[in-house]
């Protein structure tokens, strides 16, 4: 049996290139691959890593002796270390950016470290999974090369004791690549603002000024923002500013809720991709495209 059971359907398979046989496979491979990463670390050597990676069932043996942790368990028996600056607790070096979580049951908020591998693992899947959108003959390819309208959380990170603390939206956008510069809006000024109806009227007084291909974020912040925009400037749509958006790429809540709505803003249909980000895993999938009722 599979660490994890998930299935894809073949078309999306087919279309991110991922292998449509033996799942256990490849996680047995992933797994081999933290382990031996992680295994001079406290954790690892607390937990045996090398027997586990010498073992004839790794996945087997890794849940026979590594046992099931919430946040607040694994926060006071490590977590809490790297907080205090140590390195080598549960992943090498030591953690620099900690994502803020928010609606939690067990604390106002919970530091979930961001680690540079993890960081780095996300852009790389991310530029991958990008290309793999050539695979369809009706891609709007000059877009690609437009503007990326990426709303979230404050680069303005908090500072504490060796580390800085945030959203995980903000984190990301703070670590973009260089390369990447030239496509990204809202640009580093307005991305550091922490009050979020100050940025809303910062990207909308620069729309103007921007021809965007991308728009990035939580379904209700893009509609909120291209809504005003529309007002702004006594638009039919959205797309008679920007003429050339044609990708709307978002998570972290399910979109159907605000489709209706979202719809009623556009001049032609989106493709949109949906993105399931985890602290360990990126997963970026092309959907149908929108239509207009």
């Amino acid at each position: 049996m599979a660490l994890i059971d998930l299935s894809l359907p073949a078309s999306i398979a087919k279309a991110l290139r991922l292998p449509t046989k033996s799942p256990r496979r490849q996680q047995i491979k992933v797994l081999r691959k933290l382990l031996k990463k992680a295994r001079f670390t406290e954790f690892g050597q607390e937990y045996r890593f090398d027997d586990v990676l010498l073992s004839r069932h790794p996945g087997k043996k890794f849940q026979q002796v590594v046992p099931t942790f919430d946040y607040s368990k694994i926060h006071k028996q490590w977590w809490h270390r790297s907080l205090e600056g140590h390195s080598d607790v549960c992943w090498p070096g030591k953690i620099k950016y900690y994502a803020l979580s928010s609606g939690t049951s067990e604390a106002a908020s919970k530091y979930l470290p961001i680690t540079n591998d993890l960081l780095k693992g996300n852009r790389v899947v991310m530029f991958k999974q990008l290309l793999t959108l050539r695979n369809y003959h009706d891609l709007p390819v000059k877009s690609i090369g437009k503007g990326w309208l990426m709303i979230g959380g404050s680069t303005d990170l908090q500072k504490g004791p060796g580390y800085y603390s945030g959203d995980l939206s903000g984190i990301t956008a703070k670590k973009v690549p260089f390369w990447f510069t030239p496509f990204y809006k809202p640009g580093k000024k307005i991305a550091q603002t922490k009050d979020w109806s100050k940025k809303i009227e910062m990207v909308v007084e620069e729309a103007k000024n921007w021809d965007i291909g991308f728009v990035v974020g939580v379904p209700a912040w893009i509609q909120l923002c291209m809504e005003k925009i529309i007002e702004r400037y006594d638009l039919k749509t959205i797309h008679d500013i920007w003429p050339n958006l044609a990708f709307f790429v978002h998570g972290g809540v399910s979109f159907e809720p605000y489709r209706k709505g979202f719809e009623k803003l556009l001049g032609k249909p989106l493709i949109y991709i949906e993105t399931y980000l985890a602290w360990k895993d990126f997963l970026l999938i092309r959907t149908d495209k929108m239509s207009r009722e």
